[in-house]
């Protein structure tokens, strides 16, 4: 774990060394787009082997001694605190090397908080069934995008206000949609997951 932890942490402020070399002083349109990007893309390193890494041992281990809603909400969990750490870092060094431009930042963290919970709950639960699936990249790709793509669209319009690139004043219609899409996530996820256990 460790190992990966600090892969993921490489691969973080490796890719804010490019950016810093690229561009110097980043305008705060693209200064966003590279934040969700890179937070993006640590998410999947970060998740894609919650369960992959387990071997048939361990998951008969579990399976004798846990609920799987216990398992399945305990890696949601530590993926999102995880991921909150990884888009802190992803924001104080992208602000070091191009500038912070955020203007409100309880919006931002707000945006953070629940893009760390949307994209955990997204990809733990898809890593669970890719890992029944004999470890499917391909299905993990294919199963990720259309369920990322509604949070990642809301995250943008959220950040991009709390930058002052919008002056949206309903704003918290968009939390509240986010809000509903990781509820909604958050059920199918322990509704379908004791079916994948008992597999």
């Amino acid at each position: 774990m460790n190992y990966a932890i600090s892969g993921i942490l490489l691969y973080v402020f490796s890719t804010i060394f490019i950016v810093y070399v690229a561009f110097v002083q980043l305008q705060p349109q693209v200064w966003n787009a590279l934040f969700w990007i890179i937070t993006l893309f640590a998410s999947v390193n970060a998740i894609v082997k919650s369960f992959i890494q387990e071997n048939s041992a361990r998951q008969l281990y579990y399976y004798s001694i846990a609920n799987p809603i216990a398992i399945l909400l305990s890696k949601i969990i530590y993926n999102a605190l995880l991921l909150m750490v990884l888009s802190v870092l992803c924001w104080m060094g992208l602000g070091f090397v191009g500038g912070n431009p955020v203007k409100d930042v309880g919006q931002f963290v707000l945006a953070i908080f629940l893009a760390s919970v949307g994209f955990s709950i997204t990809f733990t639960f898809i890593s669970a069934i890719s890992a029944k699936a004999d470890n499917s990249a391909t299905l993990m790709a294919i199963l990720s995008f259309p369920l990322v793509i509604p949070i990642l669209l809301t995250l943008i319009k959220l950040s991009a206000n709390a930058l002052r690139l919008l002056n949206d004043t309903g704003i918290m219609k968009d939390v509240w949609a986010l809000v509903g899409i990781d509820l909604m996530l958050l059920a199918v996820a322990l509704v379908l997951y004791p079916f994948l256990w008992k597999d």
